[in-house]
């Protein structure tokens, strides 16, 4: 990003995209509680933030790990193991993802298990494996987003497993269970803040909604 200030806290729109991504979860109808995983090092700064912003909306505030796989464990450290419950992974630095998509993931999940927000790829696709390329159907390639939604029984019995450097989301470290994963459509506009040009597309579309 080109910022020494993480992007999960950088302004948009006036305000930290962390405080837009909250904001999302916050005005559904599933209305959940709110984790926040951040390194150890930044919870002061994101405290002054809040002050600095007048954010009240309530959340607990808990360690990053070595691994995005061990950040959310720590999340998930939070939820008591008798709870019936459905969590949502989501990343810090998508915040315009729609009340809607939220709402279904938490619908759907609780339905039938888990719930993974994606999109069909636009783009012709290519396998690169020992320097040779391979066309692969852009009809069955989809683009993975967040939120993920599970039962919390599935996803804290996932989590019990050691970590795997395969794992990359917390579909594959569920999936690696024998569990069903389950897509559900996302959305283009559902972007993840990760170049400096992704600030002024998302203040584009934010101001467009």
């Amino acid at each position: 990003m080109q910022s020494t200030v993480p992007k999960q806290f950088l302004l948009l729109n006036g305000k930290p995209v962390l405080m837009h991504t909250i904001e999302a979860f916050h005005y559904t109808d599933a209305k959940p509680e709110t984790i926040i995983v951040l390194p150890a090092d930044f919870h002061d700064y994101w405290k002054q933030l809040c002050s600095d912003h007048h954010f009240s909306i309530p959340h607990q505030l808990v360690n990053g790990g070595e691994t995005r796989f061990h950040s959310v464990k720590n999340g998930l450290d939070l939820i008591p193991d008798n709870t019936n419950s459905l969590v949502a992974v989501h990343d810090a630095v998508r915040p315009l993802t729609g009340k809607e998509i939220i709402d279904k993931s938490y619908e759907y999940a609780l339905e039938h298990g888990n719930a993974v927000v994606a999109v069909k790829s636009r783009d012709s696709v290519r396998q690169l494996r020992d320097g040779v390329s391979a066309c692969l159907l852009r009809e069955e390639i989809y683009l993975v987003q967040t939120p993920q939604t599970f039962q919390s029984v599935q996803i804290k019995k996932a989590y019990a497993q050691a970590y795997d450097g395969k794992f990359t989301d917390d579909a594959s470290v569920v999936e690696e269970m024998g569990e069903k994963i389950n897509l559900i459509d996302g959305s283009y506009r559902n972007i993840k803040i990760t170049f400096p040009e992704d600030i002024a597309i998302a203040e584009l579309l934010l101001n467009n909604l």
